[in-house]
């Protein structure tokens, strides 16, 4: 029995017990690389009947896949004559995520606007966060490909958030990329994009991934043999 075989195997297995599966289980579930993220996002349609991929524009700096937790923070534009002082959630939620979490950020009509550089990307790495999402823009890609964090966002951009945009809040539900984000949600990212897994929907993502796996390995040596995918979708109706 190969290994994933055996990953499936005992997911099926776990999926129909009385045990729920730990959030620790489901990471290293959408962390295998034979969980793609196409059959991810095919796993959240199917368990929740809405889409859990973000807007095409949402592009990686670094080719890599990261798995985990959201932690989320939102910003606004501000008027140039508001003078309030403003409690930096951005900055907060930055420095007390949890070790494997994924920051969300979201700049609200701020496409343009850059969340992250330099100094929060290199807190955000000795911090051991596990990657950021950005509906906005980030700035010093360079410098933060040797640092090494992985980020996706939907714009590269020079300009600044100081003075042009405030924060909002925190660990609430956000907007991004085109799909709603709980705090605690799953993310899936790597250069095919982002999906988010709902909590609620976690466990069945995880069943139905462990059946798409097995249908597909199922498939391989058919479309090999008669070198038709119509043959193998016949008898295994994997689409």
């Amino acid at each position: 029995m190969s290994r994933w075989h055996a990953a499936v195997l005992l997911i099926a297995l776990h999926c129909t017990s009385a045990f729920a599966l730990t959030p620790d289980e489901i990471i290293a579930v959408l962390r295998d690389p034979v969980h793609s993220t196409g059959n991810v996002a095919d796993a959240v349609d199917e368990a929740t009947g809405a889409r859990g991929w973000m807007s095409s524009d949402m592009k990686p700096i670094l080719d890599t896949k990261i798995v985990g937790r959201a932690a989320t923070a939102l910003m606004r534009p501000v008027l140039k004559n508001d003078g309030r002082k403003y409690q930096n959630h951005l900055l907060e939620i930055l420095d007390q995520a949890e070790p494997g979490s994924i920051l969300v950020y979201v700049m609200q009509d701020g496409l343009e606007i850059a969340a992250m550089g330099n100094l929060m990307a290199t807190t955000a790495k000795v911090r051991g966060l596990a990657g950021v999402v950005i509906d906005g823009a980030v700035r010093d890609v360079t410098e933060i490909r040797q640092i090494g964090l992985p980020v996706w966002s939907r714009r590269v951009s020079p300009a600044t958030s100081v003075g042009r945009m405030v924060s909002v809040d925190k660990q609430i539900p956000v907007q991004c990329g085109g799909v709603t984000v709980n705090p605690g949600d799953y993310l899936v990212a790597d250069a095919d994009g982002v999906v988010v897994v709902p909590q609620a929907a976690a466990e069945r993502v995880v069943e139905l991934l462990a059946q798409y796996a097995d249908k597909e390995a199922r498939m391989v040596p058919i479309i090999n043999e008669t070198r038709s995918m119509l043959k193998a979708i016949e008898r295994y109706n994997r689409y």
